[in-house]
């Protein structure tokens, strides 16, 4: 019955630290002292105040703890969309492993917007949160406010020559040169890139172009560009336009592997045989590379030694360490599979 009237009674009101303190026994500074801490407050004591949290239905104010300790305990991960994304595994794992350590993640899509990215660091800074984890480029107009504010700022997925603050990721100049050495020794002349319209993807193209060249091997590459996020009917035009050429390419390099499955599925419906009548390559190592048949030969980055390092540079940031270094290349490997 008591319970019944504690309900109707808070029915219209949120519940208070008051309230879970009346109904616990204690004194409101030992219910806050719990939640901040609770291994400092006697065990049945504990249990009395966890009951009566949940009993009145109060939330804690988080925010106002972060501010009382300096830390907001949250940390803020933007991307630029969900959809086929080849940052997915990182966000995945990242995010696991700081909701462990005690942070909250806010997810924030920038889209292609330099301005919707703008607009979202800014909303981070002003929630005093802990951390930025971004996967994309940063604004000039960003860079010195990102600099003065105390927020750890981290670049994944690229390494700028002078990061806003911390980068974890790989050269895209070194994968394109790599990826070309790698078509020519594998037998193949005639490649045909298609590139995603941003600058990372750009970059691994005229890397690709500019070695190719140097190799002398083959023809001059074709290819073209998609938008972004890349979909199944990217892969469909694209593959259209490779088979106006003549003679057509003999090996297809794609910005991910979504957009490799893609040519696989058009190639095999066209009638032609991967790899024998056409080769095609990934980015990304994500999990289908692995599942299709044929399985795609692509490009793997690291994702799980990505998240390590965002977690270690959040912890000593945390701890107020100094980091010694401001960028961290975890490298690439290129996976040869069955398409390629």
């Amino acid at each position: 019955m008591k319970d019944e009237l504690d309900r109707t009674a808070q029915a219209d009101r949120v519940p208070t630290l008051d309230d879970v303190a009346q109904r616990a026994g204690v004194s409101s500074a030992t219910v806050s002292r719990f939640l901040n801490n609770p291994k400092i407050v006697a065990e049945a004591t504990g249990e009395r105040i966890r009951e009566a949290v949940q009993r009145v239905g109060y939330i804690p104010n988080a925010l106002a703890g972060g501010l009382a300790s300096s830390k907001s305990r949250m940390v803020a991960v933007l991307i630029p969309h969900l959809t086929d994304s080849l940052f997915n595994d990182i966000i995945e794992r990242m995010t696991e492993d700081l909701t462990a350590s005690g942070s909250n993640v806010m997810l924030g899509l920038t889209g292609t917007s330099p301005a919707r990215t703008n607009d979202l660091i800014r909303a981070a800074l002003a929630r005093r949160v802990d951390a930025i984890i971004s996967t994309g480029p940063i604004g000039e107009d960003m860079t010195d406010c990102i600099r003065r504010s105390r927020t750890l700022f981290i670049q994944v997925w690229e390494l700028p020559e002078n990061p806003v603050g911390m980068a974890i990721g790989f050269s895209h100049r070194d994968a394109g040169r790599d990826l070309a050495r790698f078509v020519a020794s594998r037998g193949y002349r005639r490649p045909f890139l298609v590139t995603a319209d941003g600058g990372r993807a750009r970059l691994r193209r005229d890397s690709f172009i500019e070695e190719w060249q140097a190799i002398g091997t083959g023809e001059e590459p074709h290819g073209t560009l998609v938008d972004i996020p890349s979909r199944f009917g990217h892969a469909r035009r694209a593959f259209a336009e490779l088979r106006r050429l003549d003679p057509m390419p003999d090996v297809v390099l794609c910005g991910s592997d979504y957009l490799a499955q893609g040519i696989i599925v058009e190639a095999e419906a066209a009638g032609l045989n991967v790899p024998d009548d056409l080769a095609v390559m990934g980015f990304g190592n994500s999990p289908i590379a692995g599942e299709m048949r044929p399985t795609i030969t692509t490009v793997d980055v690291d994702s799980s030694r990505i998240a390590r390092e965002v977690m270690a540079l959040v912890r000593r940031h945390g701890a107020g360490e100094d980091i010694p270094h401001n960028s961290i290349d975890v490298g690439f490997r290129i996976i040869a599979r069955e398409s390629a």
